[in-house]
This record gives C-alpha cells, sequence and structure tokens, in this order.
C-alpha cells in the first residue's frame, strides 16, 4: 500500500496494521481502557463530593456533617490514583508485548528477504525502523491509543452522568469535546506530506552516519572525515527543517483541542450561570457540574500531550509496513530430502546476474563435482568464484540454468535443508559480538566444551584463545574486532570443523594464516575434506596445489580444468594466474613443493594491546555521571538559544496560568451567584 495512502486511511494516527499486531493483547487494551473509564467515573464521584462539601459549607452546616463528605473525597481520589497507576502499567506492558511480537515479525521478515534483498537498500534506513521505529511503539501502544480510546469514550459517559444534574450544560459540554476530537482528525488529512518528508529526511541521515561509523577508519585514512562531516551536516539540517515542519503541524492540532477546551469551559460556565440566575438550576448543581465537567475535558488535555507520541508512531509504522510487505526475491517452500544428499555438486547452463549489476556474474556456467572431490577454482577477480559459493548457499537463484546438490535442484528444496550439507569459511569472517564460545558454537549448538577445544586445536586457535583474558569466555567485541586477522580467520576454520558438513567451502580461507600454521590448518583441513566434497575458491597458489581438479573461471565460465600439472604445463589461462607464484616456489612444473618455501602473508597475531588487544567498553559507558553533571552538560549545548528557551518556558506557564484564570473566574461566578451580585463582566 502507497504511503500516502496509508497515511490517508490513518485518522489520528491510528495504524489500522499495527492495530492487527495486538490479536491476543487486545483485551488487555480494552482492559486499560475500561479502568480509565472508571477513572473517569470515580473522578466525577469526587467532585460530587466535593460540590456537595461546598455546598454544605456555603448554608453553614456543622462541622460534623462535612466530615464524610470530607472522608468520601479523600477516599475516591486514592481509588483513582490506584486506577491510573494500574492502567498505566498494564499499558506499558501490552506495548512491551507487542513490541516483542514486531521484533520478532521484523527478524523471520530479514531473514526471509535475505542477501538478495538488501543488496538495494541501506542498512542504516532499514536498522531505524527495525530499532528506532520499533522503540518509538512502546509510547504508541502504552499511552496515545489507549488515550486515544479514553478521549474518545469519555465525553459520552460524561454526558450521561453530568445529564443527571442539567442536561442543556451537559449537552454544550459534550458538543465542545466532539469538536476537539473531529478537528484534529480533519486537520490529520492535511499532514501526510509532513510526515512522509520527515520520515524520508529521518532515514537518509541514518543511512548516512551508519556509512560514516562503519567507514569511519577509510574516512580518516583519505583525510574525507571533514568533508563527510559537512555532508552530514547538511542532512542533519534537512532532517531539523522535517522535524521542525512535523512539531508545527502538530503543535496545530494541539492548539485546536486547547482552544476546544478554553472555550467549551467558558461556555458552560455562561450557560450555567444563566440557568442559575434564572432558576432552571441550582447552585449546588452548578458547582457538580461545574467540577465534574473538567473529567470531559481531562481526557483531552491528556490526549493532546500525546498526541506527538501518535504522529511519532504513525511515522514509524510506515518504515515498519513497508518492511513487513517488501517482498522476498527468492520464492519460499521447498521440500526437505526424504533422505540424505549426495555431496554431489552440478552448475548447468547456470546464467545469474546480480540485482543492479550491468553484466552476467556467471554467463552459462556448467560444472559437475562427484561426491568427495576436491577442486580448486581460480580465476580474476569478478571472474565469478564467490557467486558459486553464493548459488550454492542458495543466497540466490540463477536467472536460467539449474544448480543441483545430490541431484536434486535447490530451487524444489528447503533452503535451510539444503545449507545444513554446506560449511563455509570466507576471506571476510564475520563474528558476532559475544564470546568465543557462542561464536563457535554457531557450528554446533550442542557441541560440548572438549569438541570446542579439539576443534579450536585443529584450527591452530586453542593456544591464542587460551592466553586471552577470560580464555574461551572472552567477548570478542563487534565483528571480533578485537582479534588479529589471523585469529578471527582460525575461529572460523574451527567454527567450520565444528558444523561437520559433508560439503566445504573454503574461500579464500587461508588467506591471514602464516606460512608455519598454514601447513598445520591445512592438515586439519586434509583430515576434514576426507571423503567430503570441497570446493576451494582461491587466489593462492599453495591453497588449490593439493586438488584433485582445478577449474578455472573467467567472465563467468569455465575456461581450463585439469590438474595442476598440467594446467602449468599447458601455459594457458592458468600459467598466467599462478605462474608467478610457482616461480617464487622455484618450479614451475612440480605442483608440489617443500613447506617451507610456501608463501603466505605475515599473520598479526601479535599486536599489542593497544592496538588489537583486549580493551573494555569503557567508551560506551557513561561512568560517575549524576544528575547535576548531567544537568550542566546538557544545557551547555542550548546557551547560544537561552532566549528561545526562556520564551517556551515563560509560554507554558503562562497556558497553565490560563488554565487557572478559568478556575478563578468560574469560582468569582459561583461567589457572584450566592451574593446576587452582577456577574456578566467576568464572563467577558
Amino acid at each position: 500500500m502507497p504511503v500516502s495512502k496509508a497515511l490517508k486511511e490513518a485518522p489520528l494516527y491510528f495504524d489500522l496494521r499495527l492495530w492487527q499486531l495486538t490479536r491476543g493483547m487486545r483485551w488487555r487494551i480494552v482492559a486499560t481502557v475500561l479502568m480509565g473509564l472508571v477513572a473517569a467515573v470515580v473522578g466525577v464521584a469526587r467532585f460530587v463530593f466535593l460540590g456537595t462539601l461546598i455546598a454544605l459549607v456555603y448554608r453553614g452546616a456543622p462541622g460534623t456533617a462535612l466530615i464524610l463528605p470530607a472522608a468520601a473525597v479523600a477516599a475516591v481520589a486514592l481509588v483513582r490514583a490506584f486506577l491510573e497507576h494500574e492502567r498505566t502499567m498494564v499499558a506499558h506492558r501490552t506495548a512491551a508485548r507487542v513490541q516483542e511480537v514486531l521484533r520478532l515479525k521484523l527478524y523471520d521478515k530479514i531473514t526471509e528477504l535475505g542477501p538478495a534483498w538488501f543488496a538495494g537498500e541501506r542498512t542504516g534506513g532499514v536498522m531505524l525502523s527495525v530499532v528506532d521505529g520499533v522503540e518509538q511503539l512502546q509510547s504508541f501502544f502504552g499511552q496515545y491509543v489507549p488515550q486515544l480510546a479514553i478521549a474518545a469514550l469519555t465525553p459520552l459517559a460524561m454526558f450521561a452522568i453530568i445529564g443527571w444534574w442539567d442536561v442543556p450544560v451537559a449537552a454544550l459540554m459534550l458538543c465542545f469535546a466532539l469538536v476537539c476530537l473531529v478537528l484534529p482528525a480533519v486537520f490529520n488529512r492535511f499532514q501526510q506530506k509532513v510526515s512522509i518528508a520527515h520520515r524520508a529526511s529521518l532515514k537518509n541521515f541514518g543511512a548516512e552516519f551508519l556509512d560514516a561509523i562503519q567507514g569511519l577508519a577509510t574516512l580518516k585514512a583519505f583525510g574525507q572525515s571533514t568533508a563527510y562531516g559537512r555532508m552530514l551536516g547538511d542532512k542533519a539540517r534537512a532532517l531539523s527543517a522535517a522535524t521542525m515542519k512535523m512539531l508545527a503541524t502538530n503543535l496545530i492540532t494541539r492548539g485546536i483541542i486547547d482552544v476546544g477546551i478554553g472555550v467549551g469551559a467558558a461556555a458552560a460556565i455562561a450557560l450555567g450561570a444563566y440557568r442559575v440566575t434564572h432558576g432552571m438550576m441550582s447552585l449546588q448543581a452548578l458547582l457538580i457540574v461545574l467540577m465534574a465537567g473538567t473529567e470531559i475535558f481531562r481526557p483531552l488535555r491528556d490526549f493532546r500531550t500525546v498526541l506527538h507520541d501518535g504522529m511519532v508512531g504513525q511515522a514509524a509504522a510506515i518504515g515498519i509496513n513497508a518492511l513487513l510487505q517488501a517482498q522476498a526475491p527468492l520464492p519460499k517452500g521447498g521440500a526437505r530430502p526424504p533422505a540424505p544428499l549426495a555431496p554431489a555438486i552440478a552448475f548447468d547452463d547456470v546464467h545469474f546476474s546480480y540485482p543492479g549489476g550491468r553484466g552476467e556474474a556467471l554467463g552459462g556456467l556448467s560444472l559437475e563435482v562427484k561426491a568427495g572431490d576436491r577442486i580448486g577454482i581460480v580465476g580474476p577477480s569478478g571472474s565469478g568464484k564467490s557467486t558459486v559459493a553464493a548459488l550454492l548457499l542458495r543466497l540466490y537463484d540463477p536467472q536460467s540454468g539449474s544448480v543441483r546438490i545430490g541431484g536434486a535442484d535447490l530451487t524444489s528444496l528447503d533452503p535451510d535443508a539444503a545449507r545444513a550439507q554446506i560449511a563455509v569459511v570466507r576471506q571476510d569472517t564475520y563474528l558476532f559480538h559475544g564470546t568465543v564460545e557462542d561464536n563457535l558454537r554457531l557450528g554446533k549448538p550442542d557441541a560440548t566444551p572438549a569438541q570446542l577445544a579439539a576443534a579450536a586445536r585443529a584450527a591452530n586457535a586453542h593456544d591464542f584463545i587460551a592466553a586471552l583474558p577470560q580464555g574461551y569466555a572472552t567477548v570478542i567485541g563487534e565483528r571480533g574486532l578485537r582479534l588479529s586477522g589471523g585469529q578471527r580467520q582460525r575461529l572460523a576454520i574451527a567454527r567450520a570443523l565444528l558444523r561437520d558438513s559433508p560439503i566445504l567451502i573454503l574461500d579464500e580461507a587461508l588467506s591471514s594464516v602464516d606460512a608455519e600454521n598454514e601447513a598445520i590448518i591445512q592438515g586439519a583441513l586434509d583430515r576434514l575434506m576426507a571423503d567430503r566434497t570441497t570446493l576451494i575458491l582461491a587466489h593462492r597458489l599453495s591453497s588449490v596445489i593439493d586438488a584433485d581438479r582445478i577449474l578455472v573461471l573467467d567472465r563467468g565460465r569455465v575456461v581450463e580444468s585439469g590438474t595442476p600439472r598440467d594446467l602449468m604445463q599447458r601455459g594457458g589461462a592458468y600459467r598466467q594466474l599462478m605462474g608467478a607464484q610457482a616461480e617464487e616456489r622455484g618450479d614451475v612444473t612440480l605442483p608440489f613443493a617443500p613447506p617451507g618455501a610456501v608463501h603466505a602473508e605475515a599473520d598479526a597475531d601479535a599486536l599489542p594491546a593497544e592496538q588489537g588487544g583486549i580493551t573494555d567498553d569503557s567508551i560506551l559507558r557513561v561512568e560517575r555521571m549524576d544528575w547535576g553533571r548531567t544537568t550542566r552538560a546538557l544545557l551547555a549545548f542550548i546557551v547560544p538559544w537561552w532566549r528561545r528557551l526562556a520564551l517556551v518556558i515563560f509560554s507554558g506557564a503562562a497556558r497553565v496560568a490560563a488554565y487557572i484564570g478559568v478556575a478563578v473566574v468560574s469560582a468569582l461566578i459561583v461567589a457572584a451567584l450566592k451574593t446576587g451580585r452582577p456577574y456578566g463582566d467576568l464572563l467577558i
């Protein structure tokens, strides 16, 4: 559904699609509204008792006659406070539950969409909806939605109660209360462009800011942090302008409610005074109606304070609904194989282009890998090596042709079942923020400590893990940034060892391992690859030298195939790719060379603590901050605008004073009616 249409169908920021998420919890929302209505009725009872008490005082009743109504006023005040507290707690618990359900739905949707969908999206914009957008719904469901229902229903309930004393005054109050609800709903239809613009500005700024954080090292290295900061400043100013426009429209809506409340109260006072003067209403009834009548407008005043939460929640709903309605590029479904698939791989005339790509990544690729084969796949950058792995993992589907495992077309299989056959070690290893053990258990969640240690030893990782402050319980930071590149790669190899799948994909897996450790890890991989199908995607000769067969890719096609010795002797594409490395090894014809001649990149395991070692998270924590220091720090930001701040404070105080003035005028009018003095000037 288009965003503009969604906004048009959401009067007073009430999104029906978000309401669907409350299925199973709506009784809690209903209970919240009922408690609010009961609290309003109890509030009326308080003013009934208070009006009776004041009337007794006017008549000069003895003190003993005042005890019961005074006690009743205190009792109902306590009951009302209890109801308001329980209403608020139930509402926020319900909102938290809705957020939990929504987060699970969004996560399931994100996993369904997969990398193919995210290739065309800005990560910052998506995260804004998933994190900030869902968080904003706490106030939407916890405060705005219940208060909207209470503000709509309370005037009707109050009319039935206040009408017992005087129907005309009660009807007048009801009319103004309904006007306070209807006019903002009408005006809300003119705010859609402002809401759309604000959401777009927020999404753009969030995406650019996340890019800046993730690429901070690159910006520093190229001296572009200042220039990028200026661009972010422009985005921030655009967001600020959009925010102010949205707040301005919100204030207009709040102003409509404020004017309606003020005029309604004044009109009720004038009508009540007229009816008392002409003997159509008693003074006691006027006191009760005027005081109890505040309960008609009180929910509207409370609604006015949460109106911004409704606007923010509706804006958040735009991004959330867009994500939930996104169509996955890969179709759902697929059957789980009735028996384990044979670890044989086949590509049959596969054509594939990445979304938004300018050319084919694979242009008619055909290959066959038998069970247990160890196949090296080499080629220049962009030849399609990593695309082979992506299609096997079914991160994408080819535009034509077929990819099969064990003779079964991947498009006919459940994706998770197919992926369970494969373990991957990539060049760009991704480790999650957590402990070493947490990251290893991704390969085998139920692994025993002994199995974890065995896999780590096989990957030559146990020694450096044991040297960490908490060993396997050490937190390694986001993306494993507290470890060196070689250490991260070894954890990935240990994780693949634990997975123990029949098909193994090594995508430049040894690129960050030094020569000494490469020989040890290669031996562990040789044991793992026994009786397993292995694809070795590599640029380095040492990674593929022991392969049973090598496939040379160029522009998404196999241009050469054979053993390492045969390909080197042919002098074709493989010789052009690997000849220089073979010369460095001292032999351009023999496929094997002494281990000591292996050329590898140096590992960075010995990084000093201040560069790559373990550091604490103090930079992310606010330590020893009290209210005084926090207040001073915040005030320091607004010192240049202290005049505007003073004006805001003065305006707020003046608004409160105006409400107090209405109450004072009401009291003076009642006093004038009591003494028979004229009250016309007070109405003006």
